[in-house]
């Protein structure tokens, strides 16, 4: 067996770990790794224009295919430019490999050019990381970054590799099945916890299962595992943010997003439920609101494949540490086995009907201007048939298509959850194009957030993608200008989005096809435009532009304190809906 440059070591592992597509930026400190890129000519490499682009695009990637995302960055900038989207990734559980360069082994610590504590920086922002100075574990250690990476609760692993180490050379084999000394995730449910969540599920009279991106996670089987509970069980389902699209948008069963900005139905149905399944989400505050009035007279029962995120926010009354696909697969196993009858809910259904009848997704019309919520179910009305894939940036335009775009299948939906980074969804949409070559991808934007990473484009044009940007443009940061709105007094300290650009000519300059729509009556035929056209478009959709984001619980208050649309009229709100604020 000859001896391998660490660069070339690094590569081959990439291979034989299936990688077919790197999202990166070239610098001094790893001109080694990518010499060996192009001698290889094995991995596609996704030249980005910023550091944090590639980041998101990975992530886009492995959100949409359910393959790793995987990141090459030099060192010093271009591993602290990076530390937004490995924290991203670790908020949102994405599987993600960032391999970063180091200044040779002997000058770490002397404040060398382009030196960063790239470990240190990234230790509590990354699942885990190493700095690797010995060419001769460096396969071993890219294996076990992906084992770690993708098994149990996904999330981000950062490589550490000195120059030195790069050109060093060793022998390379490619290892067996990675066993962890320690990192050992529990995967399967004790049939005891599993007994007893049954138990529960069929003697409920009141249930919810409230979902999460842990589903989607754990891969498309568990959607339709998901699918089959809810269907044997009646149980009614409802969905954080990030868990959207693992239980169709379009069944009877499905109440909507719950949380700050859910819907009135899932909200009231969490509050007054007697039994709250939580699978694979973790109690986000964003869900929960004020804990001591979440959900006060349910038992809960909190499925996780991560043991440190139950009991953390939310006391619950049973705990099943597993994925949530093979639990789920187990309970719906166990109620067949005992040929449980379906239960009867129809006191439930009503009652959850009642909360319906509010609408409180509803919006008022508007003769002269575009109405946000409009333009999604426009976008929604006219791609669903192609289901297609959505990214979004940040904001108010964010929850605008949470709430109105429906989502039938899982990975279709990518947005940042946890971190709630502006600047995430064009790279994301240029990840997923890439790993999706025939799928419409969409990103819905805001005017404010497409410009954190506007740069992409070029990274569009460059690779021929035919990425869709759809900006929501009210020329306000707008989550901010409506918090500011309701609690600040209407003081809007520098959210209005000053010296805008024109998204047209600009989409124009990196080589894309621009479209403006002004008024309501031209945006089916501005949506049919974006469509039809074989390349990148970006849409500048001018919307009303004191709209807010409604239905939406306060921060700090409880579910039953939800200020609905109804409470608005023409951009103020009525005495009741500020009392709560």
């Amino acid at each position: 067996m000859s001896e391998k440059s660490g660069a070339d070591i690094l590569v081959e592992a990439l291979c034989d770990l299936g990688v077919e597509v790197v999202f990166g930026y070239p610098g001094g400190a790893v001109l080694p790794i990518y010499d060996a890129l192009f001698r290889s000519g094995r991995i596609k490499h996704i030249l980005v224009r910023h550091e944090q682009a590639a980041t998101h695009a990975a992530e886009g990637y492995a959100r949409s295919t359910g393959k790793c995302g995987v990141v090459l960055v030099t060192s010093g900038p271009g591993a602290t430019n990076a530390v937004t989207g490995i924290t991203d990734a670790l908020m949102d559980s994405i599987p993600m490999v960032v391999i970063t360069g180091q200044v040779p082994t002997a000058l770490i610590g002397t404040d060398a050019f382009q030196e960063a504590d790239t470990v240190g920086i990234t230790r509590h922002c990354s699942k885990h990381n190493y700095l690797v100075k010995d060419p001769a574990r460096l396969g071993d250690v890219i294996h076990e970054a992906f084992h770690i990476a993708t098994a149990g609760r996904p999330g981000p692993v950062v490589v550490d590799i000195p120059k030195d180490v790069q050109v060093a050379t060793a022998r390379y084999s490619k290892p067996g099945p990675i066993q962890h000394k320690t990192y050992r995730p529990q995967v399967k449910a004790d049939r005891a916890s599993i007994d007893a969540v049954v138990d529960m599920l069929a003697a409920a009279e009141r249930p919810v299962l409230y979902t999460g991106g842990g589903i989607i996670n754990s891969g498309p089987q568990a959607s339709l595992l998901l699918h089959e509970l809810a269907r044997i069980s009646g149980a009614p389902v409802t969905s954080t943010l990030m868990g959207l699209g693992c239980f169709p948008a379009s069944s009877d069963q499905f109440l909507g997003m719950l949380g700050m900005h859910g819907t009135y139905e899932a909200n009231m149905a969490m509050n007054q439920a007697d039994l709250v399944i939580a699978i694979g989400s973790r109690f986000d505050d964003r869900v929960t609101g004020r804990l001591d009035a979440f959900s006060p007279n349910s038992r809960k029962v909190h499925i996780d494949i991560d043991r440190s995120s139950v009991n953390k926010t939310v006391r619950v009354d049973l705990a099943i540490i597993a994925d949530a696909g093979r639990a789920m697969e187990d309970m719906v196993r166990v109620w067949k086995s005992r040929q449980h009858p379906k239960p009867d809910l129809t006191e439930w259904y009503g009652r959850i009907a009642e909360w319906r009848a509010k609408k409180s997704l509803s919006y008022p019309a508007h003769a002269t201007e575009i109405m946000p919520q409009r333009a999604i179910r426009a976008l929604w009305e006219a791609t669903h048939a192609r289901s297609p894939i959505i990214t979004t940036e940040v904001g108010q335009h964010q929850m605008w298509a949470a709430q109105h775009f429906d989502f039938e299948l899982p990975n279709k939906w990518l947005t940042s959850g946890g971190l709630g980074t502006m600047g995430y969804g064009l790279p994301a949409a240029i990840g997923a194009q890439l790993g999706n070559p025939n799928a419409l991808v969409i990103d819905i934007a805001g005017e404010a957030s497409i410009q954190m990473n506007i740069q992409e484009l070029a990274t569009a044009t460059q690779y021929r993608l035919p990425v869709k940007i759809f900006i929501l443009n009210n020329e306000y940061m707008g989550m901010v200008r409506q918090w500011q709105e309701l609690t600040y007094e209407s003081r809007y300290s520098e959210s209005y989005s000053d010296s805008l650009p024109d998204f047209v000519k600009l989409g124009e300059a990196y080589g894309w096809k621009g479209i403006r729509i002004e008024a309501p009556g031209d945006l089916e035929d501005g949506i049919q435009a974006m469509l039809a056209h074989d390349g990148p478009v970006i849409v500048d959709c001018r919307v009303s532009k004191l709209v807010n984001c409604f239905p939406m619980i306060p921060s700090g208050a409880a579910h039953t304190d939800m200020i609905l649309q109804a409470n608005e009229v023409s951009g103020t709100m009525d005495d009741e809906a500020k009392a709560l604020v």
